[in-house]
């Protein structure tokens, strides 16, 4: 039988930021955001309307210069997210499944971030630019598997062994 390889952290919360993606509301770009800190997940956030207003996916997208201004960025909702429940996210992690803008990398920045793990790569350059210039430690890495390495038969075959002994 196949050995399941553990992922590392930076792949375990970049999985997490692909499955917030999957709640964006924008067909332009899903995009996720989970704020970490100590191994422990402050905050998530995905590409969606605000509350209450309608979404892209219903509505269609409201472009102005070629941006989607609908939705609020992942890394926006995230920040929000732990506004919203008194979360301090000073000299925490971003894990993002695209690289910031510029905005939401100044957001970030001005909320003490100090740390961003990406693995695809956004069409605005000044993004990197201002973590560079601010301190932020950037790590791009390969996308992790799609796949959950879930393996409920070997669990089930252990509580087995465990109830036998």
């Amino acid at each position: 039988m196949a050995e399941i390889k553990r992922p590392s952290w930076d792949e375990y919360f970049l999985k997490l930021a692909m499955l917030a993606s999957e709640r964006a509301t924008c067909p332009r770009m899903h995009c996720g955001c989970v704020l970490v800190k100590d191994r422990f997940v402050l905050a998530t956030g995905y590409n969606g309307s605000l509350p209450g207003q309608p979404h892209c996916e219903d509505e269609g997208c409201l472009i102005v210069d070629n941006h989607c201004v609908r939705t609020n960025h992942a890394e926006i909702n995230a920040l929000v997210q732990a506004t919203k429940h008194g979360v301090n996210i000073v000299g925490s992690t971003a894990y993002i499944t695209n690289m910031s803008c510029t905005t939401c990398a100044k957001a970030l920045i001005a909320a003490g971030i100090k740390r961003v793990v990406v693995f695809s790569d956004f069409h605005d350059t000044l993004a990197t630019q201002f973590y560079s210039q601010a301190g932020v430690e950037v790590v791009k890495m390969d996308m992790p598997s799609k796949e959950i390495q879930y393996d409920l038969m070997n669990y089930s075959s252990a509580k087995k062994t465990e109830k036998s002994n």
